[in-house]
């Protein structure tokens, strides 16, 4: 049900009349629970809990329960339980129903339970420092296996979009994984990375990351701050867009928005974003033919797929390799007969544009390198008497 609302109450939200009206469609109804689409006050969810007689969460505690399901690994675990137990450090007195005992002491202490729920907010913020000082080795170990990976530079690829937009289907599509994809929101907390070669021969790391949603809370972001640092450390984002969603316009105002947040500009043309629209099997022709003529309108910094059935990964993928290989260089290198170990490396480490062999036996190569390979075809060379 959507309800026009004026005037938030501060007690209650809605209006009396609208709280006894839908008061009366939950006893009707026999619901257990009630889900307003927006950030309740304590009060205001205390409030409407005891109006209603049944438990009410609002648009955070979903989002947050949702998350509690989903959560794989220790660390996915970690960050729920840190943004539940932020968001919960307020709502003490709705929610702990032992708050009313009294546990002895004299009557300057307060009222009745006062103790006990500052006792009860110590042992939050408690468990809140041990789960920050755990996430803290979890921020430690990413930046040592980034550093890891820095010495062996391949650039990573990270995926991102609004919650359902088809991430980790597009991620099992073009890397072979089985990482869990369903039609539900939140299905990835927990980034997963997979190496992959693209058709021109270069390497790079693909990350699957946790997904956006509008209004999203500010405690999760900060919870999920170890995971999304995945992002900002990456050389190019794809960004992952449910085109055939009809609020697809108003989902990526929301992901840039996050991502604004992250200090990435979405907007630059030589940005580090590249749009996927991707679901384009829903489509119909019309829409199709709309979306193809406006991706070439902006100057091709989209690209058309669909995850599902595979339509225009390739495009995909020669996209990326385009992108990470801007500063590419292309170079002839000679190789004389009897090196074959040679010309083999230059196939595993640089995108092979064309090869003529003299009668001899020896190969002339054009060829397409990364800047950060350069110096590794140099030792090849020198180690092989050419250099």
């Amino acid at each position: 049900m959507i309800v026009p609302l004026p005037q938030p109450r501060p007690a209650t939200l809605f209006g009396s009349g609208k709280v006894a009206e839908l008061g009366t469609l939950v006893a009707d109804s026999g619901a257990t629970l009630a889900i307003v689409d927006y950030a309740l006050s304590p009060v205001q969810q205390r409030n409407l809990e005891k109006a209603w007689s049944c438990k009410v969460l609002d648009r955070t505690g979903l989002i947050l329960e949702i998350f509690g399901q989903r959560a794989a690994t220790r660390e996915g675990r970690l960050q729920v339980e840190l943004a539940h137990l932020t968001y919960q450090k307020s709502r003490l007195v709705r929610t702990w129903t032992h708050l009313e005992r009294q546990r002895g002491g004299f009557g300057f202490l307060g009222g009745p339970g006062e103790a006990q729920i500052e006792t009860d907010r110590r042992l939050i913020d408690e468990r809140i420092a041990a789960i920050r000082k755990e996430l803290s080795v979890v921020v430690k170990t990413r930046g040592l296996h980034r550093a890891g990976r820095s010495r062996v530079p391949l650039p990573i690829v990270a995926i991102v979009g609004y919650t359902n937009a088809g991430k980790s289907t597009l991620f099992n599509r073009v890397t072979g994984a089985t990482v869990s994809a369903r039609d539900q929101v939140f299905e990835t907390l927990d980034p997963t990375m997979r190496e992959l070669r693209l058709p021109g021969g270069r390497r790079m790391i693909l990350s699957d990351t946790v997904g956006f949603i509008s209004d999203l809370p500010h405690a999760l972001v900060a919870a999920f701050r170890a995971t999304l640092e995945e992002v900002v450390g990456a050389d190019l984002i794809l960004h992952v867009r449910d085109i055939s969603h009809p609020e697809t316009e108003a989902q990526r105002h929301d992901v840039e928005a996050v991502l604004g947040e992250l200090g990435i500009d979405t907007e630059a043309a030589d940005g580090p974003v590249l749009e996927v629209w991707n679901k384009a099997d829903r489509l119909s022709a019309p829409e199709r033919t709309d979306a193809q003529r406006t991706i070439v309108r902006q100057g091709h910094r989209a690209v058309l797929v669909s995850a599902h059935t595979g339509e225009g990964v390739e495009a995909l993928l020669a996209a990326i390799d385009r992108r990470l290989g801007a500063h590419d260089q292309i170079l002839s290198v000679q190789i004389p007969a009897g090196h074959g170990r040679l010309l083999s490396w230059l196939h595993a480490h640089a995108e092979v544009l064309a090869e003529e062999t003299a009668e001899s036996g020896a190969v002339t190569a054009r060829i397409r390198i990364d800047p950060a390979n350069r110096g590794k075809l140099a030792g090849q060379l020198k180690r092989a008497g050419l250099g």
